[in-house]
């Protein structure tokens, strides 16, 4: 008998003592539905790092009195492992689009109640068409931000190693060794993603994005491995503040992150100039989505978040903060200028016809994907 088994007993011989079942108890009984202890004022929220404008979430508790536990994750596949595993302890999790279409093949989500969500009419109809891709008629998933996997720089460093022609606008900048040699002496760094880094070489070397050959796959993996002696490191999140603090000169990362780079060299004053750069080649488009694993025990408080997210002032404050684009098409008119129409953050249609989408790797394919990065992060 396990500890669990023995809990339940317990309460239920209290239970009986008293002549009335505990609250928990009760609630459980409810044919072992998601939501369990729905009643209780709590909620727990697992998000990406630095994702968040700091008035969110305290705003959020005044209004409804429901306290929030926000923990931070910075890579789909530690989210993923948490999902797969089951009980994550999450009552909304965010894992960006091309990983919530497998998770949901798996079968790990609740389909959303839009019966309460009132402020889903916000969202924009052109974005919820492409996410329906991956996430078919919309069921599970709330687009929070998206955003493209590009390239940002510090604009005098560069300058200074390659010169007024410096490839900025193009994945050469990191994926040509010659480039790479001569950035490795200012910092060069990448996500610690393998889809990001490698559909990006996919795409410079004139590969579909979403190829299903492996040896074609492993061509762009071999194109990273030629530059791996060249770059500083690995990371999802370390790159925003050395970026900022001049640490590193070129990251291969996610459009908002660079311009909080950006913004937190300017609040410091210290001289960094960093400019954001998505690749002429193409580049990825992504959409990270908040959905509510199917063990969630407070339901009713994720769709009150959910709805609260999607309120028009309230998203905008988020994209304010962050400098990401968000989905909200009645929030575009409380988005900063400086944000709003920056083309980086929201691409012309030009380049919106460049992005691609990841679409949802076979598990064969995700193996190679994985064997291939561990070798390039080991170097061999």
């Amino acid at each position: 008998m396990n500890a669990k088994t023995v809990l339940l007993l317990a309460l239920a011989l209290l239970a009986g003592a008293c002549g009335k079942p505990p609250a928990a108890d009760t609630a459980s009984a409810a044919a072992g539905k998601p939501g369990a202890d729905a009643g209780a004022k709590t909620l727990n929220v697992y998000n990406w790092s630095d994702y968040i404008a700091e008035n969110t979430i305290p705003d959020f508790e005044k209004q409804t009195g429901i306290k929030v536990t926000y923990d931070v994750f910075d890579s789909n596949e530690v989210l993923e492992a948490k999902l797969m595993a089951g009980a994550t302890g999450y009552d909304i999790v965010v894992p960006s689009l091309n990983f919530l279409g497998r998770q949901i093949k798996a079968g790990v989500f609740l389909p959303l109640d839009k019966s309460k969500l009132p402020n889903y009419k916000n969202l924009d109809p052109k974005l919820m068409a492409i996410i329906a891709q991956l996430d078919p008629g919309n069921q599970y998933g709330i687009p929070y931000m998206w955003g493209t996997v590009g390239i940002g720089y510090n604009v005098n460093k560069v300058k200074a190693l390659l010169g007024d022609k410096a490839p900025v606008d193009s994945w050469a900048l990191v994926f040509d060794p010659a480039n790479a040699a001569k950035l490795k002496s200012c910092g060069l760094t990448m996500l610690d993603s393998p889809t990001d880094i490698l559909s990006a070489a996919l795409k410079y070397q004139g590969a579909d994005p979403n190829t299903r050959d492996a040896a074609t796959i492993q061509k762009a993996a071999d194109l990273v491995m030629k530059v791996r002696p060249y770059i500083t490191y690995f990371h999802s999140s370390q790159y925003i503040n050395d970026l900022a603090n001049g640490d590193v000169c070129v990251s291969v990362g996610w459009s908002g992150d660079v311009f909080q780079a950006r913004n937190r060299a300017r609040e410091a004053k210290n001289g960094v100039e960093l400019a954001y750069s998505i690749p002429k080649e193409g580049a990825q488009m992504w959409f990270d989505m908040m959905a509510i694993p199917k063990d969630a025990k407070h339901v009713d408080n994720a769709l009150a978040f959910l709805n609260y997210l999607m309120e028009p002032k309230v998203i905008a404050d988020d994209s304010n903060f962050i400098a990401y684009a968000n989905a909200n098409a009645a929030a575009t008119q409380y988005v900063d200028p400086a944000v709003r129409d920056n083309p980086a953050i929201y691409p012309p249609p030009a380049v919106m016809d460049k992005l691609f989408l990841l679409q949802v790797l076979p598990p064969d394919l995700d193996r190679v994907y994985n064997r291939a990065w561990t070798a390039i992060k080991t170097g061999r």
